[in-house]
């Protein structure tokens, strides 16, 4: 099967769970061809985007200008450019009346560019995230790609994106899209409620190769120093700013601890600031993006993984953390929050525990009442790694999807 695969950056760092479905179907014989924006020089990339030499596969967006004066310019001379090529193809994007605001800002025209070079069909045109899933959506309908299309929903695209490009944003994608593919029954339940077709929807969760996370039984004996560890982007939705000042509670309650938080992003130095207002220099470090064998080390080494989620100011929610998952399947307890589709993962009580979105207190007291019964580490760590091996594995993950995408291919019948 040839398969397209829309997404934002690529490769990006973050969003290792976009890599493992690719690899995963690649692995099964299918040809993938990636769609998306060049990452900034300085970002660091997973070794399986050389292993499996995708970025040979990969086809950039042409950058747009931030100016759109010089963005009209430059689209002028890209058009005189592929003016022979594909003339009606370019001028059909341009259509505002029925492309709104993908054709007026010149998006749909600078992302067609990228598929005149080559020949665009596919068999399944796979868009992760809603609003790539619009782009995918005219790009079909000005022919730039051929293939029935899969969205994969998230979060971010059904709350803060929708609330930007208004409720009735995604109606002609449940249209237009062959299958629709949310991450959590959480946000199958949003999308129903937008008014997407139940025949249409099916959960496939994001998923772990789990064989490439070692099983370790936390032992504590109730001495020395608790390590608590987070890996997140440092941004309002990761709830980090909560889990410091749980730290500070659990100071103020005499327990010894070290926070670690692994990732970098825009509100790094207020946590840092708030780390020192706070006074908490000791007990915790901010240490920006590792690689993946000093994230391992780290993960190692700790007692318990943090992730405090909540809903930002802007309405932008987790979908369900993959730091999550493989924390779990390295037989961490887990704390998290009554957040989004997380607890489809965390079984409260079971294998880990939820407090709700910034409750600093109850944060606090779960962690405390880890630390005080330690002797269920153990137990706690095989909870987890059961439940992501059952229902996040990667592999039965992919096999699904392929089956999907194969049903795809030999289904004669247009839907939408």
């Amino acid at each position: 099967m040839k398969i397209a695969y829309l997404v934002g950056d690529f490769p990006s760092l973050s969003e290792t769970f976009i890599l493992n479905q690719i690899t995963g179907l690649i692995d099964r014989g299918c040809q993938i061809d990636i769609y998306g924006h060049k990452p900034t020089p300085t970002a660091k990339i997973h070794a399986c985007v050389l292993n499996y030499r995708l970025l040979e596969h990969t086809y950039y967006y042409e950058a747009l200008p931030h100016n759109y004066v010089l963005r009209l310019l430059k689209a002028l001379l890209l058009y005189l450019k592929h003016s022979f090529t594909a003339p009606l193809l370019l001028l059909k994007s341009l259509n505002v009346q029925q492309f709104g605001r993908q054709a007026l800002s010149l998006r749909l025209f600078y992302a067609a560019i990228s598929c005149l070079d080559h020949k665009a069909t596919y068999d399944v045109i796979h868009c992760h995230f809603g609003h790539n899933g619009l782009l995918g959506m005219n790009l079909r309908t000005i022919g730039a790609l051929q293939g029935k299309i899969i969205t994969t929903f998230h979060a971010r695209d059904i709350t803060q994106k929708l609330s930007e490009l208004g409720e009735h944003a995604y109606d002609q994608l449940f249209l237009e899209s062959q299958l629709i593919l949310p991450i959590s029954q959480h946000w199958q339940a949003k999308l129903y409620q937008l008014g997407c077709s139940a025949h249409k929807i099916q959960v496939h969760h994001m998923g772990i190769d789990c064989q490439k996370f070692t099983f370790i039984p936390r032992q504590y004996n109730q001495e020395g120093t608790v390590n608590i560890i987070s890996v997140a982007r440092l941004v309002e939705k990761k709830g980090i700013e909560y889990g410091i000042r749980s730290i500070q509670c659990l100071k103020r309650l005499g327990y010894q601890v070290h926070y670690l938080v692994i990732g970098d992003g825009d509100l790094y130095d207020d946590l840092r600031q708030l780390i020192i207002d706070l006074n908490l220099d000791e007990e915790i470090s901010l240490l920006g993006w590792k690689s993946q064998d000093e994230l391992l080390e780290m993960m190692n080494s700790a007692h318990i993984f943090f992730a405090p989620s909540v809903t930002s100011a802007q309405g932008d929610q987790e979908g369900i953390p993959v730091a999550l998952m493989e924390a779990m399947a390295m037989g961490l307890p887990v704390v998290s929050t009554q957040h989004s589709g997380i607890p489809e993962l965390v079984d409260q009580g079971i294998s880990g525990y939820l407090a709700p979105e910034r409750d600093v207190k109850v944060l606090a007291e779960q962690i405390a009442h880890l630390i005080d019964e330690s002797e269920d580490w153990p137990k706690i760590g095989r909870a987890g790694r059961l439940k992501v091996e059952t229902d996040f594995n990667i592999d039965q993950l992919n096999a699904v999807l392929y089956d999907l995408c194969k049903n795809l291919k030999h289904c004669r019948t247009h839907m939408g």
